[in-house]
């Protein structure tokens, strides 16, 4: 792809360590070191905690800018512009999108003054949130540019599938909106063989690109002796670690960690730990009381300088959602447990297309989704495969589909087609 001026226009950006922010960050880098000139209508940094902290926090209140260099280029920066939004302490269906509008609302005056500047050759957005779209067409009208639209998240489906919405108005006018975005998209993306599919029934069967997320080989990788990186992070070399790490959010259906956890408590120096923030945490942390479970520890989300020995701590990790979230959300946290060679236990429906790559390629074991009796028993069938050829394949499947340079190329090879 020759240079191109490139703007992306989406509601997660750098630092934001896990979710779309991550995917965005990551993405406008590549581009960059492409030598191609990028810059980002975004918000203040506040994913996965609803909370924005410092030192974004004193200045979320109004517009700035900033400029980001990546690590292997320095004379070409991404141009980072934040904008003011809503972020709700309790983010409910309703508040999320109230969230979303706040953000699409206060990125207008950007889009607006960005109009009277040198035209980019392309406009990215990126859904959720999907709105966010409106604003590709319209730099598409005015000043010419190639509009591509990327889906990390159906996001209405899900907001109407979890009853996170329950009005079918909202909810239809929501999807009317969306199909005008598809029809109107130069390019459409998604994550999984289950969103293109629903995509393209959304658009009146248009093309849409296969674009996954990807993950950084060289960043996670395995690494011998565990055994000592348990005792780095505060546990014994003896305990049998059963790991979840990311977000905390109701689609997720945390719940199911500490029940199974209070069913193996029996199973000596068997450990379950849940790192991350959310919404939902304080919810765990009162089940968890609750329960009176003692081998249940909740930590904070790790820095990235500490996260690859931090995976690699553990002896299973768990990848976990409700049944009718499966398909729409290809879940960000598996690729790097497969880059470390991890051992994954997954709950996906057997019709999904997560379900499908898992089993064909043998990278985890299943368990079906909300179901407590099949998620206890495949972390028991886990305990007794550590180390094996789950561990093998899951380095393999990462090296050969997930590589970040081998996606990103691909994608940029396709816009230039577009």
């Amino acid at each position: 792809m020759a240079q191109k001026r490139i703007l992306l226009i989406g509601g997660n950006f750098y630092p934001e360590l896990t979710g779309i922010g991550k995917y965005n960050g990551e993405m406008m880098d590549w581009l960059a070191e492409q030598g191609n000139t990028c810059t980002v209508i975004t918000t203040y940094p506040y994913y996965p905690d609803w909370n924005i902290k410092p030192p974004y926090y004193k200045k979320s209140y109004w517009f700035s800018k900033e400029y980001k260099n990546n690590n292997t280029l320095t004379d070409n920066p991404i141009k980072v512009y934040r904008c003011p939004h809503y972020v709700p302490k309790n983010p409910s269906g309703f508040a999320r999108i109230i969230s979303d509008i706040s953000f699409c609302l206060s990125a207008t005056v950007m889009v607006f003054i960005l109009l009277f500047k040198k035209k980019f050759d392309y406009v990215i957005t990126v859904s959720p949130p999907f709105l966010t779209g409106i604003y590709g067409i319209i730099y598409k009208k005015i000043k010419g540019a190639k509009f591509f639209y990327h889906v990390q998240d159906l996001q209405i489906d899900a907001a109407a599938e979890l009853k996170m919405i329950r009005s079918r108005t909202l909810i239809n006018m929501l999807f009317s909106i969306e199909k005008f975005i598809l029809k109107q998209a130069d390019m459409i993306s998604s994550i999984s063989e289950g969103m293109i599919e629903r995509l393209k029934q959304k658009s009146g069967n248009q093309k849409v690109t296969f674009f996954p997320n990807w993950v950084d080989t060289s960043l996670f990788y395995p690494m011998p002796e565990i055994d000592v990186l348990k005792e780095a992070f505060g546990f014994e070399a003896k305990d049998h670690i059963i790991l979840y790490s990311g977000a905390i959010g109701e689609k997720q259906g945390l719940e199911a960690i500490l029940h199974t956890a209070k069913l193996l408590e029996n199973i000596a120096n068997l450990k379950f730990i849940i790192c991350g923030s959310g919404p939902y945490k304080k919810k765990l942390e009162d089940l968890k009381a609750s329960l009176q479970t003692q081998n249940v520890f909740f930590l904070p989300l790790q820095p990235l300088e500490k996260l690859n020995a931090f995976l690699n701590m553990a002896d299973v990790h768990l990848v976990i959602q409700k049944a009718n979230a499966s398909d729409l959300v290809m879940p960000s946290k598996l690729t790097a447990i497969l880059s470390v060679g991890g051992l994954a236990v997954i709950t996906a429906p057997a019709r999904s297309s997560l379900y499908k790559v898992v089993n064909t390629n043998q990278i985890g074991i299943l368990a079906e989704p909300e179901n407590q009796a099949a998620l206890t028993d495949a972390i028991k069938l886990a305990l007794t495969q550590v180390n094996g050829n789950f561990n093998n394949n899951a380095r393999a499947y990462a090296k050969k589909f997930l590589s970040i340079n081998e996606i990103l190329k691909s994608y940029a090879e396709d816009m230039a087609k577009a």
